[in-house]
């Protein structure tokens, strides 16, 4: 019987976290936030933080008090919960920037923090 070696990459003492393998690419978050609210997590007015939250669909997600005072990682963490239960749907932008699912899309597998660690 064969057995695997299995390298992980350290730095500072700390794996690093990589990107789950269905969710949508880094850059297409970063596209997203920029245009949703211009990359800014502290934006607030009818929606809120970066990827422009209404109070219902940051609480159908988890998340507590406003979204546009919670931290990017939580506001990312947030964002690819909603994408795995929703799509790119609850998002305007997404159409816009033609924004493409894949596999996790609508999965309902929650995330954990590391798999969103990615994002921002």
């Amino acid at each position: 019987m064969r057995k695997r070696l299995v390298i992980a990459t350290f730095v500072f003492g700390t794996a690093l976290a990589p990107q789950a393998w269905a969710d949508p690419p880094a850059g297409d978050w970063a596209r997203l936030r920029n245009c949703e609210s211009n990359g800014r997590y502290d934006a607030k007015g009818k929606y809120y933080g970066a990827y422009q939250f209404s109070l219902e669909t940051w609480r159908s997600v988890g998340g507590q008090g406003h979204p546009h005072l919670a931290t990017p990682d939580e506001q990312d963490y947030r964002a690819l919960y909603l994408y795995r239960m929703r799509g790119w749907s609850p998002w305007g932008c997404a159409k816009k920037l033609k924004l493409r699912e894949d596999a996790d899309a609508r999965s309902k597998r929650v995330p954990t923090y590391a798999e969103s660690a990615y994002i921002g």
